[in-house]
């Protein structure tokens, strides 16, 4: 496939600069020569824009492509259930793949979870987790329950409820203050920088027993869940030790609070299990799904309950969930999803996951020569590369530093798609071989190598 000449890139880019809104990136640094990248097709785990230069996918488009780019399969289910079925009222009825979807993620998630409400995007499967939360407690007679605790530095999306329990640093909520009330922010795992006199295993207590101190706080009658990703990319790809999550449990267990465990990021292989939470040895009331769902070929996503709260919804008729999404249980978005599952099982790429997962961490661990590399963690194709000022006190470099400005464009010069910053994202298609696993971290020593001899 011949990209576009010269002409037409430069009119694609115009346009782009004029009608397309690009989510978070400000404008004026799009319009500067070489701002905006425009991609035009997509093969395994590498893209190619409209100049027709190759890049390497180092995370998976935003953590969603795990099964990789160009599957003809999931574009051929995609055809098939058009043609056989383009939609259906969502609200009153339901389709073939809907049904055969929801039944596959009941076999494949952890413990009794098996009730399956499909939205478009992880967001909205958090804002659906929340309000199903809300009203759990309103039919179980605890109206007053209404307040979440979220952990700072984690993400769990961008609309206006979910920003409630959104704790990212990067994302400045003051725009839209005052926020929905009940976000209760409590303190998060790090690895990284935990206090010296502390076992990382006293740590992960430590963290968890927070959680029970804020709900004792705010009252255990007003608080009607805690929301956690397993592993906060976010945060910096700190993982938990399994007492962390087990602790968590038993506090929700012991207040009455709803667990919900967000896996739009986690899930589907991308820690090197089906879940994240598969890891720690727990099953939350709650799981959010999406991403990784349609590995990016179509919009969708979910909140996975347990019996326990789905029939709290069973009764009368205004018992029943008070929320919909016109485009929830798509025909298409699930046929899709379903054969994505297939691919996934079939070529067993949750366990290629784990095996490359083990490949890229011990090729990663060499980035530790470098002075400005802190720490390098993770687990399967879920890895950071945290860099620091000073690597002996742990000092973070300052906004001023600009490292992600610096860093991103030498990375791009070497075909490399990322997030960089101070943590370095990366998480490629569950489908990478090594060969490309290690052109990821030459890349990343150049690039690691040039900047340090800029700023230091």
């Amino acid at each position: 496939m011949t990209p576009p000449g010269p002409e037409e890139a430069a009119r694609l880019r115009q346009q782009a600069l004029d009608h397309l809104w690009i989510h978070t990136r400000q404008w004026t640094e799009l319009a500067q020569p070489g701002g905006l990248l425009i991609f035009e097709r997509a093969e395994g785990v590498r893209l190619y824009d409209i100049e027709g230069r190759e890049y390497i996918d180092a995370m998976s488009g935003l953590w969603v492509v795990n099964a990789g780019h160009g599957r003809r399969e999931l574009a051929e289910a995609a055809f098939e259930q058009m043609q056989r079925l383009a939609y259906v009222n969502t609200f009153a009825y339901a389709s073939v793949p809907a049904i055969k979807l929801a039944a596959k993620l009941a076999e494949i998630t952890p413990g009794d979870l098996s009730h399956v409400f499909f939205v478009n995007s992880g967001s909205e499967a958090v804002e659906t987790a929340l309000k199903m939360a809300r009203q759990y407690h309103y039919l179980n007679g605890e109206p007053k329950r209404y307040k979440f605790i979220y952990r700072r530095g984690s993400y769990h999306g961008q609309t206006f409820g979910a920003m409630t329990v959104n704790g990212a640093r990067y994302l400045d909520r003051t725009y839209f203050e005052p926020l929905v009330p009940g976000g209760v922010a409590v303190i998060n795992i790090d690895s990284y920088r935990y206090p010296e006199h502390m076992t990382y295993e006293e740590y992960n207590l430590y963290c968890a027993q927070a959680v029970a101190e804020a709900i004792e706080q705010e009252g255990p009658n007003t608080v009607a869940a805690v929301i956690a990703e397993p592993i906060s990319t976010s945060a910096g790809v700190h993982v938990p030790r399994p007492v962390y999550w087990q602790k968590l449990r038993e506090i929700c267990d012991r207040y009455g609070v709803l667990l919900i465990a967000d896996e739009v990021i986690n899930g589907f292989g991308r820690t090197g299990r089906w879940f994240g939470i598969e890891h720690f040895g727990v099953v939350p009331d709650i799981m959010t799904v999406a991403k990784g769902l349609g590995s990016g070929y179509v919009p969708v996503a979910a909140a996975i309950a347990s019996p326990k709260v789905f029939d709290r919804f069973k009764g009368e008729r205004r018992q029943a969930f008070q929320h919909g999404i016109t485009f929830g249980s798509h025909p298409v978005a699930t046929a899709v999803a379903l054969k994505n599952l297939e691919i996934m099982e079939r070529e067993g790429l949750v366990e290629r996951a784990a095996e490359a997962g083990r490949y890229l961490g011990s090729r990663l661990a060499a980035l530790k020569e470098h002075p400005v590399v802190g720490d390098v963690r993770g687990i399967g194709l879920l890895w950071a590369v945290e860099l620091v000022r000073d690597r002996r006190t742990k000092a973070r470099f300052s906004e001023a530093d600009d490292i992600g400005g610096q860093l991103t464009p030498k990375l791009l010069k070497r075909g490399i798609l990322t997030r960089a910053g101070e943590i370095i994202q990366i998480a490629p298609p569950l489908t990478i071989e090594k060969a490309d696993i290690d052109r990821i971290v030459e890349a990343l020593d150049e690039a690691i190598g040039e900047l340090e001899q800029e700023i230091l």
